[in-house]
């Protein structure tokens, strides 16, 4: 009898010392919190997102000839006015192509003679983006169809957009052609950063153009979490060290 409560009295402290330190509790949710963060963040991104690479200067200065861009895949559907998109038009040649919706299904889209600057619906459209302010070069109006979109380069003297294929639908591109909306250059480094949604066509109406979605966040998650990880395991690491020099002292 003695001999088993001495048992039991016995195991209590290695009962005790098996439990988590609190530390290590706090340690352990800071790595699963960093795991999700970085995880989530980054799946985010790999699901809705995809790298295109720009074979032109086309659309300079805003996107440059070698830049790599990540874009948001979408359907063509909620596509506005000043969203710079990827899209494949069997009629341009089916190569994937990135320029700059100017007008959609139902506007009216021109440049008169010696007028420099764009009009959609009679509206004149300051465009700050262009490469250079002036001539847009020739003449043209065109009446987008409905579930149509009509694109230009914002290098408008060096882009082959709607106005070389004016014969064929009044240049425009079916809404469904559209991959995906340009929301971010990626490569190189120096010209990483977000493409904010123009607010030129607001004066036409329909709002401003499409702004980033879920990729800063979502980025930030990704950074955050890596940086938790990090920072908890470096921390962890010099505890653990500090614990077992005390021991052997």
């Amino acid at each position: 009898m003695s001999s088993a409560a001495q048992r039991t009295a016995g195991e209590r402290p290695a009962t005790a010392r098996r439990r988590p330190a609190p530390g290590a509790v706090v340690q352990g949710a800071l790595l699963a919190l960093g795991l999700v963060l970085l995880v989530g963040g980054f799946a985010v991104i790999a699901v809705g997102y995809r790298p295109y690479s720009i074979p032109t200067a086309s659309m300079s200065p805003t996107l440059r000839a070698g830049d790599t861009v990540l874009a948001r895949r979408t359907d063509g559907a909620d596509v506005r006015r000043g969203d710079v998109v990827v899209f494949r038009d069997q009629a341009w040649g089916g190569r994937l192509m990135v320029k700059r919706v100017v007008a959609i299904g139902g506007d009216t889209v021109a440049v008169g003679e010696g007028e420099q600057r764009l009009t959609v619906n009679g509206t004149a459209v300051d465009e700050p983006y262009l490469a250079v302010q002036g001539a847009q070069g020739a003449a043209f109006s065109v009446e987008v169809p409905p579930g149509r979109l009509f694109l230009l380069g914002d290098n408008r003297l060096g882009s082959l957009d709607s106005r070389v294929h004016l014969e064929a639908d009044g240049g425009t591109v079916p809404a469904t052609e559209v991959e995906a909306r340009v929301e971010a250059t990626a490569l190189p480094l120096g010209r990483a950063g977000l493409l904010a949604g123009t607010p030129a066509f607001e004066v036409v109406g329909g709002g401003r153009a499409t702004g980033p979605g879920p990729l800063e966040p979502a980025f930030l998650a990704s950074v955050a979490g890596a940086a938790t990880i990090l920072v908890t395991a470096s921390v962890g690491g010099v505890a653990g060290a500090v614990r077992r020099r005390r021991r052997r002292t």
